[in-house]
């Protein structure tokens, strides 16, 4: 395990693969810790250097009281690139991961050369959404929530073969501290990139699972259409975390994309 303190907290990162090869460098979703890429950094590590970490409030990172920005986030991931000495790098974000993504590209255009927004958008989801959320989380904790969260992650055939996978899933989900969940959902509420994403300049593919229940194929190919250029994948059957889903056929899409 690898710990940094930077921004004013712990982050636990993970530094593996080739250090002359391309850096790619990963960002979580909300509720999950840097293990979802596990099986997705088998197929690429042997070609990439790769940097995965926990964000703030979930995994082996502090967390600190809730609400957070998505500039705390974004920030934690920038002091953590500079730390590492990284001068130049890939990102794949998903969920919210995708949106601390688009605020790097925006305040780090020096080292951003490509990313991947994976089941993301320019805006997840709207203020009432959240504040709903947050709210019964506070009053009746993350239990309340995990049922339907794991009927968003995955597609139905996936929940039906793989109930083993689906319930550690939902440890994982379960043990995210709930202080750090409702900070998180709070940065996510208040983070706007839509007109921060009609300015990339960069290589960007939208990736997105077609049974995806939080941020479903049209949001995703919105975003897609705002960002210049992008190029947008859909994986069929997978939900919301296709890097637990479909691990080859995302490492596949994103060898393709920064090989081009």
């Amino acid at each position: 395990m690898a710990f940094v303190k930077l921004n004013g907290i712990v982050i636990h990162y993970l530094d593996e693969g080739p250090r002359e090869a391309k850096t790619i460098v990963f960002s979580n979703s909300l509720g999950t810790d840097f293990r979802i890429w596990n099986d997705l950094v088998k197929a690429l590590k042997s070609e990439f250097r790769i940097i995965r970490y926990d964000n703030r409030g979930h995994g082996l990172s502090s967390c600190p009281l809730s609400p957070y920005k998505i500039d705390d986030h974004i920030n934690d991931l920038s002091e953590l690139i500079d730390f590492l000495e990284i001068s130049e790098l890939s990102m794949v974000g998903l969920s919210v991961g995708g949106l601390i993504t688009q605020g790097l590209i925006n305040t780090r255009p020096d080292i951003v050369q490509s990313a991947v927004l994976c089941d993301t958008a320019h805006k997840i989801l709207n203020r009432e959404t959240w504040n709903s959320r947050i709210a019964a989380v506070k009053e009746s904790g993350l239990e309340i929530l995990v049922d339907s969260t794991m009927e968003r992650w995955f597609s139905k055939k996936f929940k039906y073969d793989n109930p083993t996978e689906v319930e550690g899933a939902r440890n994982m989900f379960l043990c995210t501290p709930q202080e750090g969940y409702l900070g998180t959902c709070a940065a996510i509420r208040d983070a706007d990139f839509t007109t921060a994403a009609k300015k990339i300049k960069i290589p960007i593919l939208c990736v997105v699972g077609d049974e995806d229940g939080s941020t479903p194929v049209d949001v995703v190919r919105e975003t897609s259409e705002i960002i210049p250029g992008a190029r947008l994948a859909i994986i069929n059957g997978a939900g919301h975390i296709p890097c637990l889903e479909k691990p080859n056929e995302l490492a596949i899409l994103i060898k393709q994309f920064l090989n081009d």
